[in-house]
């Protein structure tokens, strides 16, 4: 059963034992990069509301050397042999049969990972490879890692163009499945906490709206939180705490900033649009989400209420005047925090997407799905008849 915190609970249900059908192996014991941090929570979320057994890997002692050479080798790697050799990490042999196997990945480099997992193929059903970041202008660069997909009975990406070009180049249909949040966590309602946080910032940022804003916080009673280090090179000490702070913070925020993903480094993404992370968390804490809209289809379909985003531009130009003509308006706030955490519990939550997921591999939801999908509509409810209005 799902407790108040939208956890999954064993109670005296059934003495039956309890047989996974899903094995999915995770990095967490010795990689914990703060934008690794999300890819764990969705894991968490389907051991709750599926039979899992998430493997977890550890590295052995010659894994930081083996790992960084072998990565700087497979570039230069005509055999396309160097991608299936393990990176140095301890060996795992499954013990049983499973249904699925499920690879989440960060990106393609993770891939290397399930070569320290002993005949997973012949131990599993059918597999998927779920791969949150690629983006096509990476392609030409990539050809020596796109042999580790042919492991995979479907391949997912978490970026909507990607996947018709990798589609392209393989020759075989990827799937797009968007990311998510655990949006019971970062839910506010029933009892929403004060929003003492006038405006947080979590990673990317546009130098001219971060330097107007540090200038509104030192000249007026205004409280702007942003990130002072690099989030590419940071390391939680626990994922389950690092996103919980986070979602306490952006529930006590009254605006949050949101740009698409990649939204400081072009040269990456080129004319690649795609939604970043934020604009599901920020939603989902119910802030008021102030940025810039990806125009993209994903985003067009997934945040189709009115005010999903208030605009302002880039160079910060209009920052100011936007905050003050919303802080006028706490009527329309209080309407947008509502309505942006009432849709986020409906449409952004990670039990959303594994159902695609299990859609795609051709397995039915469990349950607990149902379970939680209840209690995400009874969240929204709460959310829809809130009476407490943002000042």
């Amino acid at each position: 059963m799902i407790n108040d915190n939208g956890f999954l609970t064993l109670g005296a249900v059934s003495e039956a034992p309890i047989i996974p059908r899903i094995c999915m192996p995770t990095a967490r014991n010795f990689t914990r990069r703060l934008y690794q941090c999300g890819l764990y929570e969705a894991q968490d979320v389907l051991s709750e509301i599926d039979n899992v057994d998430l493997i977890h890997l550890d590295p052995g002692a010659t894994y930081q050397l083996r790992e960084k050479y072998q990565k700087r080798l497979i570039w230069h790697d005509f055999t396309k042999k160097l991608a299936y050799l393990n990176p140095g990490l301890r060996t795992v042999r499954l013990n049983k049969e499973y249904d699925l196997f499920v690879a989440v990945c960060q990106d393609f480099t993770d891939l290397r990972h399930i070569n320290a997992i002993k005949e997973w193929k012949k131990n599993c059903r059918t597999s998927i490879c779920w791969i949150d970041e690629f983006w096509i202008n990476l392609l030409p660069g990539y050809k020596n890692w796109m042999c580790l997909l042919d492991q995979f009975d479907h391949i997912v990406f978490s970026l909507h163009d990607t996947v018709a070009a990798v589609s392209d180049l393989i020759g075989r249909k990827c799937h797009y499945v968007p990311g998510g949040v655990d949006a019971i966590r970062f839910n506010p309602h029933p009892n929403p906490p004060s929003r003492v946080i006038d405006l947080y910032s979590i990673g990317r940022k546009w130098e001219g709206v971060h330097s107007v804003l540090q200038k509104l916080a030192a000249q007026k009673n205004f409280f702007y939180i942003y990130d002072t280090f690099s989030a590419s090179d940071a390391q939680a000490q626990d994922h389950r705490q690092h996103r919980e702070l986070l979602a306490n913070m952006a529930k006590r925020s009254r605006y949050f900033l949101v740009g698409p993903a990649k939204m400081d480094m072009v040269e990456e993404s080129r004319d690649q649009v795609e939604i970043g992370y934020r604009y599901y968390e920020g939603a989902a804490a119910g802030a008021i989400l102030i940025g810039q809209v990806p125009h993209c289809t994903p985003f067009h379909e997934m945040f189709s209420w009115p005010d999903a985003v208030i605009e302002i531009k880039t160079n910060g130009s209009d920052v100011v005047e936007v905050l003050s003509c919303l802080s006028a308006q706490p009527e329309r706030l209080h309407e947008i925090s509502r309505r942006n955490a009432m849709e986020a519990l409906l449409r952004l939550d990670w039990v959303y997407r594994w159902k695609q997921i299990l859609e795609i591999a051709g397995l039915k939801p469990t349950p607990a799905m149902d379970t939680r999908e209840k209690r995400l509509k009874q969240l929204a409810g709460y959310a829809k008849f809130d009476g407490n209005i943002i000042q």
